[in-house]
């Protein structure tokens, strides 16, 4: 005889009641009751509160884990700029927006650069960023790496009083604050984004060091109902607070909707703000 890898479910027990009828009359009988006691048994479970096994493995079935509720958000995510911004494939550039919702095929999908960049969490940024010899610098922005050998030329005035400064052909770095005996200048570019420790080092070449984030704000997960969520916890400089709700099925995904919040509203903080995680 075999054995059952798990309980029969309800829908399965209403099944063998109809095929009791296909039996000899006296097997009938005693099969019929012992199934009436069966299904008088679920029922109290059921009355009781505990699933049935054929409801939850449906219900299991049709749950998201994080990861699948996350790429979830980041196809709408994509299908939304496709429709706004009109991005197409690999490495196309913006058109216009369009009148009708763009086809997307299984190419698009796997080689669409825009998706690729929304899957890593990250967003186009809502600001230019710095150049290298007149090339778009996201490495300097987003790469892990935090130190990078560089050519730099300080604009001074008449007095030797620092004005701006020329980094790998960028003209659009502002001084923030300078040490002209150690040769040392914290700079940020056009007001936005990390600061940066510039240290000339022998004639046009100097290291230019990226600044540990100066603020730390709290990032909240929030649990209601068997759904979880994330919140950013702002506070002004006014000391002025804000809740603001992340897009975000996981902590990773929350951080990165963080910073990309802190580009579109706070650009001159963007970079300098360490997310703490916090738990309830």
């Amino acid at each position: 005889m075999s054995k059952l890898a798990s309980r029969l479910d309800t829908e399965h027990l209403m099944i063998l009641a109809e095929r009791v009828a296909e039996l000899p009359a006296a097997t009938a009988e005693w099969v019929g009751i012992l199934l009436q006691e069966l299904l008088r048994a679920r029922a109290d479970e059921l009355l009781a509160g505990q699933p049935d096994v054929g409801q939850e493995s449906d219900r299991t079935s049709v749950e998201l884990d994080d990861q699948q509720a996350q790429l979830a958000l980041d196809t709408a995510t994509w299908l939304k700029t496709l429709w706004t911004e009109g991005y197409m494939g690999a490495g196309n550039f913006r058109s216009p927006p369009r009148s009708a919702f763009p086809a997307v095929d299984l190419e698009d999908v796997r080689k669409s650069s825009l998706f690729a960049r929304i899957r890593q969490g990250k967003h186009a940024l809502p600001f230019a960023p710095p150049t290298r010899h007149g090339l778009p610098w996201h490495e300097l922005l987003e790469g892990s790496r935090p130190t990078h050998t560089v050519e730099a030329e300080i604009i001074a005035d008449e007095t030797g009083l620092p004005l701006a400064v020329i980094i790998e052909g960028c003209a659009e770095w502002q001084v923030i604050e300078a040490s002209t005996a150690t040769r040392q200048y914290l700079v940020q570019h056009q007001g936005k984004g990390p600061a940066y420790r510039l240290r000339l080092t022998d004639g046009l070449a100097a290291e230019l060091h990226r600044e540990p984030p100066s603020l730390t704000r709290r990032i909240t997960l929030q649990r209601r109902a068997g759904m979880h969520s994330y919140t950013l916890e702002w506070i002004d400089e006014d000391g002025a607070g804000r809740l603001v709700p992340l897009r975000a099925a996981t902590w990773e995904r929350a951080e990165s909707e963080a910073e990309h919040w802190l580009a579109m509203v706070h650009p001159e903080r963007y970079g300098q703000v360490r997310f703490e995680r916090c738990e309830p």
